[in-house]
């Protein structure tokens, strides 16, 4: 499950947490455990992805800082807060969303299909990096669906087509987001480590080859993935 959750996550830009966490829950863990687990596992689908996306050298040094910087601190608020708050209600939210997301992709045929860089000045920059902030909180507090959040804002407000989002998603929030988060919700609660080698593996390998995939495709077959994936994490937050 975790080999089929990363692949298609490292292809359409996130949703891996829409197979994993429910099926960790499944067998038998706390939600908090869970989601700490889970979130140690997904740090591996973001090396897979970045051994990948590397050797294409499609990410910019300056513009990779920002999205750390500013992504960064709203992980280690939102993974700080999560085990405090009931999370039901957050998640129907996400879930619509997300929902909304698949459905305004789909509506625009040529989103993403073009590198367009925008959005790059002070004022642009300060915009995008409170957005991008905001999306950390989510990440660290509720797995699911929060990379596709990502990946769309990253070719709406500056102007990646999907393929350049989808990496800077996969490496930048699979590995570094998801490893920051993983690492606060290890400090205030517990993981499930005898679990974690099966759940590495899967998304180590999965990463990798949904990125290949994702490189090899282009975008408008990633735009589509994006977009079932989308409407797939929305449907199953707002159902629980």
């Amino acid at each position: 499950m975790s080999l089929i959750a990363n692949l298609f996550s490292a292809f359409s830009g996130g949703g891996a947490g829409l197979l994993q966490l429910p099926v960790l829950i499944f067998l038998g863990l706390p939600f908090g455990v869970a989601l700490a687990t889970h979130k140690v596992a997904s740090v591996a689908l973001g090396v897979g992805a970045t051994v990948r996306h590397m050797r294409e050298s499609t990410l910019e040094r300056r513009f990779t800082l920002f999205v750390l910087m500013t992504g960064l601190p709203g992980v280690v608020v939102g993974a700080s807060i999560i085990l405090h708050i009931p999370g039901r209600l957050a998640e129907i939210a996400l879930g619509c969303l997300t929902l909304g997301l698949g459905l305004y992709s789909g509506s625009r045929k040529q989103l993403g299909q073009d590198y367009r860089p925008r959005h790059r000045d002070r004022t642009g920059m300060l915009t995008g990096g409170a957005v991008l902030f905001f999306l950390g909180i989510l990440n660290g507090s509720l797995t699911s669906g929060t990379g596709l959040f990502v990946t769309l804002w990253l070719v709406r407000w500056f102007g990646l087509d999907y393929k350049r989002a989808v990496a800077y998603t996969l490496v930048l929030v699979g590995l570094f987001w998801n490893g920051t988060g993983a690492l606060t919700l290890g400090m205030l609660g517990s993981i499930k480590w005898d679990w974690l080698p099966a759940l590495l593996a899967g998304s180590l390998v999965g990463g990798y080859a949904g990125a290949h995939l994702a490189i090899r495709q282009g975008n408008r077959w990633i735009k589509r993935a994006f977009e079932v994936i989308s409407i797939l994490v929305g449907i199953k937050l707002i159902i629980g």
